[in-house]
């Protein structure tokens, strides 16, 4: 008899064991998956009502600093501005940098949007010639500052294509029409 008490016993330690570890691991899986609803808004935002702060998440893409792949960063805007000039508000987040200290910026310093229009589903962004000055030695950086800008606007249900113009002329460093790669 008590050798099936020490069977029984075992038996459930171990299924409680299994049990736990499982649920650690989905945890932890929860854990590294940060999820971002899309902000709808419930009703127009009046004149009355838009004196009053009202703010969204949006998200903005930045690169780690030790593995140099681009990693979201939520950041809570004011829905005014996302609403007026969506994508110069969120290139102008992206010129800023991020407030995660594991993150840094892909766009370099003193760079400043001159301008932006959308056509269709593209949106062409008009940059200082300051976007230049990235490492041309690293072929990462140019795809960084891409994946960046592309990421981010394309968070936008109406964006699906950027084009990158330095100073009102094409480039060649940023010839093409880009598209979010599937990641």
């Amino acid at each position: 008899m008590k050798k099936k008490h020490i069977l029984l016993f075992v038996f459930l330690f171990i299924i409680i064991l299994l049990v736990g570890i499982y649920a650690i691991n989905k945890l932890k899986k929860k854990q590294e998956v940060a999820v971002i609803d899309e902000y709808t808004p419930e009703e127009e935002i009046s004149e009355e009502q838009n004196t009053d702060t009202r703010e969204t998440i949006v998200t903005v893409y930045f690169q780690n600093k030790e593995t140099r792949k681009i990693m979201p960063e939520a950041r809570v805007v004011d829905v005014r501005d996302i609403v007026n000039m969506p994508y110069q508000k969120l290139v102008e987040l992206l010129i800023e940098g991020p407030t995660n200290e594991k993150l840094e910026k892909t766009i370099p310093e003193n760079t400043v949007l001159l301008g932006n229009t959308k056509e269709n589903d593209c949106v062409t962004l008009n940059f200082s010639k300051e976007i230049l000055n990235f490492n041309k030695e690293d072929e990462n950086s140019k795809d960084n500052i891409v994946t960046s800008i592309v990421d981010t606007l394309t968070e936008l249900t109406e964006v699906n294509k950027v084009k990158i113009i330095i100073e009102g002329q094409e480039n060649e460093n940023f010839k093409e029409i880009y598209e979010r790669k599937n990641s």
